[in-house]
Parts: C-alpha cells; structure tokens; sequence
C-alpha cells in the first residue's frame, strides 16, 4: 500500500479516536444534572474508537493511532525505522484535527469557557494539581510506562502470526478500555502522545507544560514492550506490521 494512503489512514484512524474518546469525555461524561456515562463510558469509548477503526483500515496502515505504537511496533522488528516520523506526524495531525473538531462543536454552547486550571479540562491528561484524582509526577510516569508496555504486548502478541486471525482488534480494543478503567483517575489516561498533543493544544498553559511526560513516559514503555516481546518469541522484521490483520 503506497505511503500516502497509509498516512492518510492513521490521520482518520486518530482522528475518530480522540473525536470518540475525548470527545465523549467532554460531552457525554457528565450532563445535565450531573447525569452521563461516567469514566466507565469513557473507558468504553476509547476502546470502541481504536476496535471500529482497526476494523477499518487497520489492513491499509497497520492501524497504530499512536507513535508510542508505532515505536514499540519498531522496537518489536515489525515496523521500519524511516516510516516513524511521516507515521507519528499524521497521527498528531490527525488529533490536532479531532480536538478542532471538539472544540468547534463544544464552543456551540452557550457560555462555553476552558479552564486552564482545572485537572483534566478539555480531557487533557495531567500529574499532581492536573491529576484528576492528584497523582504525582512518579505516579503519572509509572502508570504510563506500565501501562503503555502492557498495551504494546496485547498488541504484539494479538497480531503475531501465530495469533487467531481476525480478533486482534477486539483484544486491542478491550485492552484500551481496561486502560482508561485503571489511569483515568491517575492522568486522566494517555498511553498516547498524539491524544495528549490533540487536547493540549486547545487549553494550553499548564496541561501544555506537562505534556513532555506523556510522550516519554508511552514511548518509553512501548519500546520496552517492543524489545521484551521480540526477544519473548524471536519476532523478525518480515512480520507484518499490522493491528488488524487481513
């Protein structure tokens, strides 16, 4: 599949993730009188985002919405090298795009404001004072790596060719939402630095400030999980490079 069309689908891919994850957080969490889906909906909702688009054209790009993916995918001999930056560059575009797409629907409502000092606003992700629940920073990192090494081996091992054909992106999806279930009192969850960009962007000020943990900490963790996974089952370049499989 030419370049061109690979990126054009991991823009969409990580488009419709943040649309769908942080965008159910902002408007569907909590509505009027305090009714919603709660962080439960949210965690179901990233789930569903990363499960319908993997589906999707996951068989066009690989479907990794991610760079922590994309490096760990490298780290685990299934992703080139030269590919990294064009694959993370559409995949913060893509997010960028979908947080526009937010912010444009949220700024519908009459007295919409962010607040730049609030934990999580505008699903931003955060640590100590931006931590929903007022997680450290060592706490943030830890969970991130954590959990981002623990999504990379759901992913790897899911799309192994050994694995079951055609049920990586179930595993993946669930993986995704057990995620957000655990972190999202923590950092509001990121294992994604593009979804943490997307959202920051729009608030700036502090949230923008800490958004240096949630690259490192996802592509710290993912690559750990590349580099386990590979020496785990002798994993070769030649794997296909894919979440979900043809």
């Amino acid at each position: 599949m030419p370049l061109s069309k690979r990126l054009a689908a991991e823009f969409i891919g990580t488009l419709w993730l943040v649309l769908g994850g942080c965008g159910s957080a902002v408007f569907a969490a909590v509505f009027a009188n305090n009714l919603g889906i709660g962080f439960h909906g949210v965690s179901l909702a990233f789930g569903l985002t990363v499960l319908t688009m993997a589906y999707a054209v996951g068989h066009i790009s690989g479907g990794h919405f991610n760079p922590a993916v994309t490096c760990g995918l490298w780290a685990g001999k299934r992703f080139p090298v030269n590919e990294i930056l064009p694959y993370v560059i559409a995949q913060v575009v893509g997010a960028i795009s979908g947080a526009a797409i937010i912010y444009m629907i949220a700024s519908g409502k009459a007295g919409f404001a962010i607040d730049a000092t609030k934990a999580g606003a505008f699903a931003t992700n955060g640590f100590d004072a931006f931590s929903p629940s007022g997680y450290s920073m060592v706490a943030a990192l830890g969970i991130e790596i954590v959990l981002t090494f623990g999504f990379l081996v759901i992913i790897l091992g899911s799309t192994h060719k050994s694995a079951p054909i055609g049920f990586a992106p179930i595993a993946i999806g669930f993986g995704l939402t057990l995620i957000h279930l655990i972190s999202i009192p923590v950092t509001n969850t990121s294992v994604n630095p593009a979804r943490s960009t997307g959202m920051a962007v729009f608030v700036g000020g502090t949230p923008l400030i800490q958004l240096w943990l949630f690259w490192i900490a996802p592509i710290v963790g993912a690559v750990a999980a590349g580099l386990f996974y590979s020496w785990l089952v002798g994993d070769k370049l030649d794997e296909p490079p894919i979440v979900g499989n043809d």
